[in-house]
C-alpha cells in the first residue's frame, strides 16, 4: 500500500522541497504538491521509516512546535534515484505527446487541403 501512495513522483517532490527548505510545514508541503495533509503525513512517516529524512522539533514563529525535516545521505541518494525515474517517465510522456501532436497536425493539414478541393 505505501508504494502506491509514495510513488516516485511524490517521493521526488517531497525530497526536493525538503532539500530546498527543511522547515516547510506539512500544510505547506501539501499545498506545493497538491495532495492532502494526511497524505503528506503518511509519506513523511514512510520517508522517516526508510531513513531518508530525520525530523527534529523546533519552535516556529507562532510559538508552536514544528519540525525540521533534513535529508539523510540515504535520502539524498533516494532523491537522485527518484529524479532519474521521474525524468525518464516524463521524457517518455513528452515523446508520446509529441508524436500525437504530429499526427494531429497531419490530420488538420489533410482536412484543410481536402476542404479546399471541395469548394
Amino acid at each position: 500500500m505505501s508504494e502506491r501512495i509514495l510513488d516516485d513522483e511524490t517521493r521526488y517532490r517531497l525530497l526536493r522541497l525538503l532539500a530546498d527548505d527543511p522547515s516547510l510545514s506539512q500544510r505547506d508541503l501539501a499545498t506545493e504538491i497538491g495532495i492532502s495533509v494526511g497524505k503528506v503525513n503518511y509519506c513523511l512517516r514512510a520517508l522517516l521509516n526508510k531513513g531518508y529524512i530525520k525530523a527534529t522539533n523546533f519552535k516556529n514563529n507562532r510559538h508552536r512546535a514544528a519540525y525540521l525535516y533534513k535529508l539523510t545521505p540515504a535520502g539524498i541518494r533516494a532523491k537522485a534515484q527518484a529524479a532519474s525515474c521521474f525524468l525518464e517517465r516524463k521524457q517518455a510522456e513528452y515523446e508520446r505527446l509529441e508524436a500525437e501532436l504530429a499526427e494531429l497536425r497531419r490530420e488538420v493539414r489533410q482536412a484543410s487541403s481536402g476542404s479546399d478541393m471541395e469548394s
